[in-house]
């Protein structure tokens, strides 16, 4: 595992609960290098004096974001069983709203660092028949891919699994940007969705709203 240890004073924000660790911050990162340069290796961050401050995962080719925190606990270890975990809170919590989602529905499902999955954005679309359309915004979160796919099959029901470009915000944690199925079927080119009674076509794979609107 990787060790950033953070220079002196620059420990506050950690300490108040910030998740976004800048390259700024950063005194020194110790490690093997095949780790160091791998997208979201999860790291011990400590003090300059060796405290423990947190576990993130590191990237050393994002242009604003060095490392994002998985959790403040020194006790907790980052793992398959943190991701499982963490997917089923944030859908636990949005229970009563997925038991309404109709097949036109477009919900946010998992909102990233709110959900202790730092750089992950699941919407939810048309409920167990529709699809799960997922935006791997950082490192962190690509580097779980697997485990993140496998706990929102097993929490949703929903056989399909999509992942969106997201070209900008990728290409800045230097990730490769692509759109692909991830489990089950893509969805289609257009969709109606249903946005606060007002019905709209959009592209489910981009997010893109049609100017003309159904019937």
């Amino acid at each position: 595992m990787l060790i950033i240890t953070i220079k002196q004073g620059k420990e506050k924000s950690l300490l108040a609960g910030d998740p976004w660790i800048y390259p700024t911050a950063i005194e020194r990162v110790e490690g093997r290098p095949q780790e160091k340069g791998k997208a979201g290796a999860t790291a011990t961050v400590q003090s300059s004096s060796r405290k423990f401050l947190a576990r993130a995962a590191y990237n050393a080719h994002a242009k604003q974001i060095s490392a994002r925190v998985w959790t403040f606990r020194e006790d907790e270890p980052v793992d398959h069983a943190m991701m499982k975990r963490r997917v089923k809170a944030a859908i636990a919590k949005r229970a009563a709203a997925v038991a309404k989602l109709g097949p036109e529905d477009l919900m946010q499902l998992i909102n990233a660092e709110e959900d202790g999955l730092p750089g992950l954005v699941v919407d939810y679309y048309g409920g167990a028949a529709g699809f799960l359309l997922c935006s791997f915004q950082s490192g962190a979160a690509d580097a779980w891919k697997v485990p993140i796919v496998q706990a929102l099959l097993a929490e949703t029901g929903c056989p399909n699994v999509f992942q969106r470009a997201d070209e900008d915000l990728r290409k800045g944690e230097g990730l490769q940007v692509f759109t692909r199925e991830l489990a089950g079927v893509p969805p289609p080119p257009k969709s109606v969705v249903n946005k606060s009674g007002v019905k709209v076509y959009m592209d489910l794979k981009t997010g893109f709203e049609f100017p003309k609107r159904p019937v």
